[in-house]
C-alpha cells in the first residue's frame, strides 16, 4: 500500500517514506533487469566485502549513476574493478531509501575495454616512457640532511596538514615551504607547473614534496597531465611525489626521483627521523669517549714504563752487559762447535762411498747370474741331454721337414754324445689337418 492520505482540498500529501516507497516500486516494475555500460570511478571495496562505486559514461558526459554491488556478487568477479575502467553491468535501478539517493544495485560485471582516462593515461606514459622521462639513471638521490623542504599542493587539502605533521613529530630542526597550487581540476596542471618553476627558480629548498590526497582517477588527473610531468622531470631541485593513496600510480610518480605511497610517506623520506640522528651521535659520542679513555690508558701506561727506566738506569746497563757477555761467549765457542759439526759430518759421510760400491757390485753379480741361467737354457746341447736329436743332410743342413726326405735319403742324426748316419726307408708324412 502506498502511504498517502487525502487533505481537505482533495489533494494527496505523500509522507516522505511512502513517496520513497512509490518512486522504489515504479523504477522496480520499470527497470527490473537492465544492462548498463560505462566507466568506472571512485571504486571501493568495503571490509565486508561490498564494493562501491560510481559509473559515468566513457564520452565524458557529466551524467553519473551510484553503484552497490553487494559481495556475494562481487566475490563472482574474474578481474579486479579499477577506476577508469571500462565495463557493462547487469542489475537493477533501486533507491537507497535512508537517504531517498537513486542507486543501482549491481549483480554482474564484465569487462568491456579500458576507460577514455585510462586509456590516455596508457598512451602518455607510452610516449613519455620511450623518451627516457622514467628511466632509473635520471633519477637523482636525495640529500641525507636537507634544512629546508618544499611542498608543493593545496593549502585547502588534507595532504599539506599530513605532511607538516609527520616533519614536526619526525624532523622539527627541518623548514618547510610551501608552493600552493590547486591539485584538482581544469586550472591544476598549469598552477602545478608555475609551483614548480617558482621553486626552482628561488632554489632556496633541498627537496621538493609533491602531494596531495586520494581520490579517482579523475581527481588525480592533473598529476598525469604531460606538462606537470614534464616539470617535474626537469626539476633542478629533487622530487618525492606523494599522490594518492597507496595503489594510486600517476606519471608524475614515475618521472619523479622517488615515488612515496602517501603524502606522509613523502615526507619521512625526505627528512631524516631526528631520534634516530639523536641516537647515531649518542653512539658516536660513547664510541670516541671509548676510544679516548683507550688512548689515554695506553699513553699512561707507557709512561710509567719510561718512568720506571730513567727511576733505574743501572738496571737497564746491567741487562745490556748480560747480554753482551752472553754474546760473548757464543762468540768464542763458535769456531770450536763449528769444526766439530764439520766433523761429524765428515764420520757421517766417510762409510757411504764404500757402502755404494759394495750394493752396485751385488747388484751387478746378480744380473750376471741371471743372465747365465738364461745363456744355459738356451744352449742347445743340454736339450740334446734330454733325449732330443736333429738331423742334417750330412753338409750341416738342418732338416725341419720330411717334404725334405724321400726313402733311401742319407741322413746325420746329431745326439747329445755323438752323431749316426742313416738311411731313410720310408716317408710318412701327417695327414693334412
Amino acid at each position: 500500500m502506498i502511504d498517502g492520505r487525502e487533505t481537505a482540498s482533495n489533494r494527496r500529501v505523500w509522507g516522505v517514506a511512502g513517496l520513497v516507497e512509490a518512486i522504489s516500486q515504479s523504477l522496480a516494475e520499470r527497470f527490473s533487469v537492465v544492462v548498463v555500460g560505462g566507466e568506472i570511478s571512485g571504486f571501493t571495496r568495503a571490509a565486508s566485502g561490498h564494493c562501491y562505486f560510481g559509473v559515468k559514461d566513457a564520452d565524458g558526459q557529466a551524467a553519473s549513476l551510484r553503484c552497490a554491488m553487494f559481495r556475494r556478487a562481487a566475490a563472482m568477479l574474474d578481474f579486479t574493478p579499477a577506476d577508469g575502467a571500462l565495463v557493462e553491468l547487469r542489475g537493477r535501478v533501486a533507491v537507497y531509501e535512508p537517504r531517498g539517493e537513486l542507486q543501482f544495485v549491481v549483480e554482474a560485471m564484465r569487462r568491456a575495454g579500458a576507460g577514455t582516462l585510462y586509456e590516455q593515461f596508457l598512451r602518455l606514459r607510452e610516449r613519455l616512457a620511450a623518451e627516457g622521462l622514467f628511466d632509473a639513471d635520471r633519477k637523482r638521490a636525495l640529500p641525507a640532511m636537507p634544512q629546508r623542504i618544499g611542498v608543493v599542493t593545496s593549502t585547502a587539502g588534507a595532504a599539506l596538514h599530513d605532511v607538516l605533521t609527520a616533519l614536526a613529530r619526525r624532523a622539527p630542526q627541518v623548514e618547510v615551504v610551501v608552493y600552493p597550487s590547486p591539485v584538482q581540476g581544469g586550472e591544476a596542471p598549469p598552477a602545478l607547473v608555475n609551483a614548480l618553476r617558482i621553486a626552482n627558480a628561488r632554489a632556496e629548498v633541498d627537496v621538493l614534496l609533491l602531494v596531495r590526497g586520494g581520490g579517482s582517477l579523475e581527481d588525480l588527473w592533473a598529476f598525469n597531465d604531460e606538462r606537470v610531468v614534464r616539470a617535474v622531470a626537469t626539476s633542478a631541485v629533487p622530487v618525492i611525489c606523494g599522490v594518492g593513496h597507496e595503489t594510486d600510480i600517476t606519471l608524475s610518480d614515475l618521472a619523479a626521483d622517488l615515488r612515496a605511497p602517501t603524502p606522509t610517506a613523502a615526507a619521512e623520506l625526505a627528512a631524516p627521523s631526528r631520534d634516530g640522528l639523536l641516537q647515531q651521535l649518542a653512539t658516536l659520542e660513547r664510541g670516541l669517549t671509548l676510544r679516548l679513555d683507550h688512548r689515554l690508558q695506553t699513553l699512561g701506561q707507557r709512561l710509567d714504563r719510561i718512568a720506571l727506566r730513567l727511576a733505574r738506569p743501572s738496571d737497564a746497563l746491567a741487562r745490556q752487559r748480560r747480554l753482551l757477555d752472553l754474546l760473548a761467549q757464543r762468540a768464542a765457542a763458535a769456531p770450536g762447535r763449528r769444526v766439530e759439526l764439520q766433523r761429524q759430518r765428515l764420520a757421517h759421510l766417510a762409510p757411504r762411498p764404500a757402502r755404494a760400491l759394495a750394493e752396485t757390485l751385488r747388484r751387478q753379480t746378480t744380473r750376471l747370474d741371471a743372465l747365465q741361467a738364461r745363456l744355459q737354457a738356451l744352449d742347445p746341447q743340454h736339450v740334446l741331454a734330454r733325449g732330443y736329436a736333429w738331423l742334417d743332410d750330412g753338409q750341416g743342413g738342418a732338416i725341419t721337414s720330411v717334404q725334405a726326405l724321400q726313402a733311401s735319403t742319407e741322413v746325420r742324426a746329431v745326439l747329445a754324445d755323438g752323431s749316426a748316419d742313416m738311411q731313410v726307408l720310408r716317408v710318412r708324412p701327417l695327414p693334412a689337418g
